[in-house]
């Protein structure tokens, strides 16, 4: 075995044991159930979460956006660049100013913002006791239950439910796989290692995030574990891709693929982040700097991350 295969095996364990340790971390630990916490244990347990939402929130801009917006201009400049080979360089330099000022990006990511809204708006439509409460739903949320969450404190969106938790880990999990591709395709071991620890930094305390939210809102113990352990998986799925991809040299096409779906996935992620995780951890009116503080903390974490990621 090449040193490079074994250096991205040990990656591979390494981002499936890191990740599921953190994400079983609440689950194992009835500290975390914010239901049976009182008092200052209660307070606690509610700046944990802005710090989580923090996180979510610095993913979402400095990871999965900026991932995106930078794939998806390579791959258009690539794009670009071939055809004006291929036409003999012919192209115009207006043609190619044109394609560069408009913002293909945060298109994508826009795209996957309605879609998500579209889906929410669709099934409220459909089967409005799917997604919303009506006002004396509201009143007793404390006995109500979706995909297997329920509220123990202040009330969450109209809109909030199933389908936001189940985007919530499609996104995060396309999000991981590209990550693990990403590692697994790197050429060198110094660049697998250092990529490898960036993902490593802030993929365990997102997943901690998700075990954390999952918990709070009451889920089904089975459920969350298989949340959890599906996501985990999805990390080293992807650095197992890349490994065998030989020679580290996707498909023509499958750059642009990838990049459109990350844009996509980030859309998605952004949408959940401010429409239900944060509005729902932001809603009680008490200690509002310290909370201001841990959102804050959250994101300066992820965007510390990024300097290396």
């Amino acid at each position: 075995m090449e040193p490079l295969q074994g250096v991205k095996i040990g990656c591979l364990f390494s981002l499936l044991v890191l990740n599921l340790v953190c994400g079983l971390i609440p689950i194992c630990f009835k500290w975390f159930q914010i239901h049976a916490a009182t008092g200052r244990h209660c307070r606690l347990l509610s700046l944990l979460g802005c710090t989580s939402a923090g996180v979510f929130l610095g993913a979402g801009f400095m990871h999965m956006t900026a991932e995106a917006l930078e794939g998806i201009e390579s791959e258009l400049q690539r794009f670009t660049i071939q055809n004006r080979t291929e036409n003999g360089g012919n192209s115009s330099d207006a043609a190619d100013s044109t394609q560069k000022v408009y913002p293909y990006g945060e298109l994508v990511i826009s795209l996957g913002f309605f879609l998500v809204f579209f889906l929410e708006s669709l099934a409220l439509q459909c089967c409005p006791g799917t997604t919303g409460q009506s006002a004396v739903q509201e009143e007793e949320w404390h006995g109500t239950h979706a995909f297997g969450l329920h509220s123990h404190g202040h009330l969450p969106s109209r809109s909030q439910g199933p389908l936001r938790a189940v985007i919530l880990l499609l996104s995060l999990s396309f999000h991981s796989v590209f990550e693990g591709l990403a590692v697994g395709l790197q050429p060198t071991v110094a660049a697998t290692l250092q990529l490898c620890l960036a993902v490593l930094a802030h993929k365990g305390l997102i997943v901690f995030g998700v075990g954390l939210r999952l918990v709070q809102k009451g889920t089904e113990p089975r459920l969350t574990v298989f949340s959890i352990l599906a996501l985990a998986l999805m990390s080293p799925l992807g650095l197992a891709l890349g490994l065998a991809v030989t020679g580290g040299d996707p498909e023509e096409g499958w750059g642009l693929a990838q990049a459109m779906l990350e844009g996509v996935a980030a859309g998605t992620f952004l949408y959940v982040t401010f429409l239900e995780i944060l509005p729902q951890e932001l809603a009680a009116s008490e200690a509002p700097v310290a909370k201001w503080g841990c959102v804050a903390a959250g994101f300066a974490f992820m965007a510390f991350i990024a300097l290396w990621a």
